[in-house]
């Protein structure tokens, strides 16, 4: 039987999507099919669905197996009352390692004090020697697929990594905490904190100003997880009186961040533009088609969303 694949994002989506989930569909054994922007909605199998996009309704679905979100995120689409189907996040090879490298790469930034060399060529000879990683206290909260990938790759550096979670997770080499005592914990100890938690109303403004101040005094912030995760009006002030030293910030409440935004003209604030992690089209085409094989084989889907919880 054909099975019916309605892809439900922005044109401009579909012109990048569409060749490498033909390749995709192909490569998992799937040739009976058709894959289209317009299928009518009681025919449709599989619905490949950006937030964003056109379907904002899911009831006429009815016969819908399940729906496999092109984000990361699933913030904008769990809470629409008519999803009545299974939703699959976006786990995608290409995001996740971009955002290892991304966080990698911030730590390692603060970590090595880098900023004070390559804008502080002054003529003036200062030896002041970095701590070794095992000496340097990092601390990531969210230890879903992303968080749990980017605590192992600090790890293997050599940093002292600590871990929080709503939830007990249990990850080598990781010191890993949970609830409102671990993460106090967390904070306590951390000289340069990740932010990685999913976007939910329990985590909206987890880093408000009497979190900030559990910190230690010095520490750096790093969020490529979710811009509604921070209190900016804490984080702002915490920066003006010293207490957290750097933020490193890549998502923001508003996207793009408005230009009259504060963080724009903060000396240690560093703004980059939601650069942290991107789905890759090829990779994700292919996790898209593996758990349309799954449910055509009758095998479990891949990644799907706990309803309660929004991850």
């Amino acid at each position: 039987m054909t099975v019916q694949i309605l892809f439900a994002a922005k044109e401009e989506r579909w012109a990048q999507y569409e060749a490498p989930l033909r390749r995709a569909l192909e490569g998992a054994g799937i040739t009976d099919y058709v894959l289209s922007l317009d299928i009518a909605p009681e025919a449709v199998d599989y619905m490949v669905v950006a937030p964003n996009g056109p379907v904002q309704d899911f009831a006429p679905y009815r016969n819908c197996k399940a729906a496999l979100n092109l984000w990361a995120g699933v913030e904008n689409i769990i809470g629409n009352p008519t999803l009545h189907m299974p939703l699959a996040r976006m786990v995608d090879h290409g995001l996740t390692r971009g955002m290892v490298e991304w966080v990698t790469g911030h730590v390692l930034r603060h970590h090595l004090g880098m900023d004070a060399h390559i804008h502080g060529q002054d003529g003036k000879w200062r030896k002041d020697i970095p701590p070794l990683a095992e000496e340097r206290r990092v601390s990531i909260l969210g230890l879903g697929e992303l968080g749990a990938e980017c605590a192992d790759a600090l790890r293997y550096l050599g940093f002292d990594v600590t871990g929080w979670s709503r939830s007990q997770k249990d990850l080598p080499g990781i010191r890993c905490l949970a609830g409102e005592e671990g993460l106090a914990e967390a904070l306590g100890t951390a000289e340069i904190l990740v932010l990685l938690l999913p976007k939910t109303a329990d985590t909206e403004n987890v880093l408000n100003a009497e979190r900030i101040a559990q910190m230690p005094r010095g520490a750096v912030i790093i969020n490529p997880g979710r811009g509604p995760l921070i209190d900016d009006d804490a984080l702002l002030a915490a920066l003006d009186r010293g207490h957290v030293a750097h933020a490193t910030l890549d998502v923001f409440r508003i996207e793009p961040l408005p230009p009259e935004h504060p963080y724009w003209a903060h000396p240690s604030v560093t703004v980059t533009p939601h650069i942290a992690s991107e789905t890759r089209d090829e990779t994700a085409s292919r996790v898209i088609a593996e758990n349309i094989r799954r449910g055509e084989a009758g095998e479990p889907f891949l990644h799907l969303v706990d309803p309660k919880l929004g991850y």
